[in-house]
């Protein structure tokens, strides 16, 4: 491909004046994605996601023993070595292999909650925003109150009362992770709810429910994106925190939290058994705070063009 064919694109892309919604779609993707790349860390961030991803799909290919199963009379407790790279823990386990099929179920609470929490905080912001009066002031003192316990101690009710289990402790930490989603959806609609735009949709005859699902749920979606990913880090924390608790993953589910919890009684003399689990959760956190970092100031409309 020539320069000048490049350039010609480059410019189709920013121009001031796009002739079709989609050349303004693909020019505002080709403007955050500049901004994005040229923050260096935000793209380690994004790398460390993708890497997550890749290891979670070829966790079978890449693990070379079995993640449940080890040799508890020749590798108990082996420090890290050529054939065991991080280790094996107290019953033989090859340590490396667990934490590669652990990014799994990393990955399944990180999606299931986002996809549960994110929909429902961006309804009843919106909803509240948009209608103001009795329904606002009921579904944010309902907010206020989820917001007024931390985060760890609220799950770790829900999972007391549901039962310890993935599955439960995804649906826990679901519960407790919407309402920021709210009040940032709240926040949004509010700015919007009386603008010319919206007015307009209005004159034409748009209900309630169209206007809130079509036109004031789309503004509020990248900002709600980069709360989301900012969330993750605490996910899994507190996904890790249900894990050591007992609460959460069981074993002999290879899930992170629940591996530094089986190694906190060699914690001393065989630190590998949970510094390796522990040192995985602290670079996937770092990733998507990173990435989160990075997707703030690329989607932020009030940043100028780098």
């Amino acid at each position: 491909m020539s320069a000048d064919t490049i350039e010609s694109r480059r410019a189709w892309l920013l121009s001031e004046r796009p002739a079709s919604r989609m050349q303004a779609r693909l020019g505002r993707a080709y403007v955050a994605w500049r901004r994005f790349s040229a923050n260096r860390l935000a793209f380690l961030g994004l790398l460390i996601i993708i890497s997550l991803l890749v290891i979670a799909a070829l966790a079978g290919v890449l693990a070379p023993y079995s993640p449940t199963f080890g040799d508890l009379k020749g590798s108990r407790l082996l420090a890290p070595c050529a054939e065991h790279w991080f280790g094996t823990d107290d019953l033989g386990r090859d340590i490396l292999s667990r934490i590669l099929y652990g990014s799994r179920w990393t990955l399944y609470v990180v999606i299931l909650v986002a996809v549960i929490a994110a929909p429902v905080g961006l309804l009843v912001g919106t909803v509240a925003g948009y209608a103001g009066g009795w329904i606002d002031a009921v579904l944010m003192r309902v907010t206020d109150i989820f917001l007024a316990f931390p985060k760890l101690i609220l799950a770790l009710a829900f999972v007391a009362a549901l039962g310890p289990g993935i599955e439960n402790a995804v649906l826990a930490i679901a519960i407790t992770s919407w309402p920021p989603y709210a009040r940032i959806a709240r926040a949004e609609t509010l700015t919007v709810r009386n603008s010319d735009y919206i007015k307009a949709v209005q004159l034409m005859g748009a209900s309630p429910f169209r206007i809130v699902l079509r036109h004031i749920m789309p503004l509020c979606i990248s900002s709600l994106i980069v709360r989301v990913t900012l969330d993750m880090a605490g996910i899994i924390l507190t996904a890790a925190g249900l894990g050591f608790l007992g609460l959460g993953a069981q074993p002999p589910l290879p899930e992170w939290g629940t591996m530094i919890a089986s190694g906190r009684r060699f914690v001393l003399d065989q630190w590998w058994v949970a510094g390796a689990p522990g040192f995985a959760i602290l670079i996937v956190s770092l990733g998507f705070n990173l990435l989160g970092d990075g997707l703030r100031d690329a989607l932020d409309p009030r940043s100028g063009d780098q």
